[in-house]
């Protein structure tokens, strides 16, 4: 590869990068918009937050994390105020 073809090559793969990461903060502020709106309609953003987080999980992994969080609370006497 002469050093003209690799330069241009590194300088799309530059461009390219930098297209993406102006798009990923515009994804990022069209994100908070909507936890904004969810606000705004009288949802608690956090358990939203906690929702979305737990759905991208597995449901064997999530039925895991679920049943450690269970034994440790039960271990600390504490009533988590719902079923796992």
């Amino acid at each position: 590869m002469s050093d003209n073809v690799a330069v241009e090559v590194l300088r799309q793969h530059i461009e390219a990068i930098e297209r993406l990461e102006s798009e990923k903060t515009g994804i990022g502020d069209d994100i908070k918009d909507r936890y904004s709106a969810l606000k705004a309609e009288g949802f608690d953003v956090k358990a939203c937050r906690k929702l979305v987080a737990m759905r991208k999980k597995r449901t064997d992994e999530r039925t895991q994390e679920e049943a450690v969080l269970a034994t440790y609370a039960a271990a600390l006497n504490m009533q988590l105020g719902f079923d796992i």
